[in-house]
């Protein structure tokens, strides 16, 4: 008895993570480890569960040839375990041959406490970007193409950027860096809590009603939605099903719509990225296909409600049959006024924090090397 209480004490403390934690970049990897951290980062156990808070410092090394743009790491605890995985991407990286780079991992994850027996933590290399646009990795998160379209994302704001620089020189670019880090603190913002659709909407959000989409059509887009709908209901959306066409020559296997709603004072936000469901979807030059998730989406603002009046979507991402991808131009964005409403890329994001915390001049020089 005092055995197993002992050691039910020992459980219950806070125990580091050092020596627990297996790094796999495969063994042909382009990139090396070259120094790990583990910090603070601590298991502790909670029932039956074992929590692991995640606070890590990890070093690489570029092996290739190549220049790196973007990584990808799969971290897991438990692969059968609900909050046993989780992962990291770092877009807008510049990363020549023989250059390192920091990569921080700073996550929660679970894991049964039954399980014993080699490290509590895989980190894996999923995915690595280069300049070309050809990627590295098991791929099982898809980070090649999310990698590949946030690179897109960031050599199409780059260009806005050196545009302005080269037309209204440091004076103009100062003002773009402003707006831009004006527009982002005053995004109106949702918290946005998905789960999968109920059988039945509950009562307490009044009657149901079907709300038809209107949509913003980008002259370039590949892809054209027609029609579409969601069920709506106070602060819920669920079930939304959407038309679409391949007006494009080639061939699509995935589509991706951005999803605006406005409260009934006419404030739009951004609701949601809606991927289509089929996860195998080919959809042929000249064709129609369907984009439909199975989910209830809620929607509220500093805890309280926010009642839906309309929904606008827009293609956000297509990709290829044969692997190219598609994103809308900045022209796009700025077209539509949706460059107010979205976050910023995460290129524009650390390009205004560059300016703000090294200033114009480091600005300049940095768009300068692309």
């Amino acid at each position: 008895m005092l055995a197993l209480l002992g050691a039910g004490a020992a459980l219950a403390q806070d125990v580091p993570l050092e020596g627990r934690v297996n790094i796999n970049l495969g063994k042909d990897s382009p990139v090396a480890l070259v120094g790990m951290s583990t910090g603070d980062s601590h298991s502790s156990s909670r029932g039956a569960a074992l929590v692991l808070d995640l606070h890590m410092a990890l070093t690489l090394r570029n092996t290739g040839a190549s220049r790196i743009h973007g990584v990808a790491l799969r971290v897991v605890s438990q692969e059968i375990t609900v909050g046993g995985k989780g992962s990291v991407s770092i877009p807008s990286l510049n990363v020549g041959p023989g250059e390192s780079f920091p990569i921080r991992i700073d996550m929660q994850l679970m894991r049964p406490t039954q399980v014993a027996g080699g490290p509590l933590v895989d980190v894996n290399l999923d995915g690595v970007l280069f300049e070309d646009l050809s990627c590295y990795g098991l791929d099982r998160l898809n980070s090649c193409r999310t990698l590949t379209a946030w690179e897109l994302e960031a050599q199409r704001d780059r260009e806005h950027f050196k545009h302005i620089l080269a037309q209204a020189g440091p004076n103009g670019l100062r003002q773009a860096m402003l707006e831009s880090i004006g527009r982002q603190s005053a995004r109106p913002q949702l918290d946005v809590r998905v789960q999968r659709a109920p059988a039945v909407t509950s009562a307490a959000l009044g009657p149901v009603r079907t709300e038809q989409f209107a949509f913003l059509d980008f002259p370039d887009s590949p892809l054209q939605p027609s029609k579409g709908s969601a069920q709506v209901a106070g602060n819920e959306a669920r079930e939304p099903h959407i038309e679409v066409l391949n007006r494009s020559a080639r061939a699509i296997k995935y589509v991706e719509l951005g999803w605006l709603v406005s409260d009934p004072g006419g404030q739009q936000y951004l609701a949601a990225s809606l991927p289509a469901s089929d996860p195998v979807l080919y959809l042929p030059a000249g064709k129609t296909g369907i984009v439909e998730q199975d989910t209830a989406l809620r929607f509220t603002r500093a805890g309280q409600p926010v009642s839906i009046r309309s929904a606008v979507g827009f293609v956000s991402r297509v990709q290829f049959a044969d692997g190219k991808l598609w994103v809308p131009s900045r022209a796009d964005l700025e077209r539509e006024s949706l460059v107010k409403v979205l976050p910023a890329s995460a290129e524009e994001q650390r390009l205004d924090d560059l300016y703000l915390k090294r200033g114009l001049d480091a600005l300049v020089q940095e768009l300068k090397k692309h």
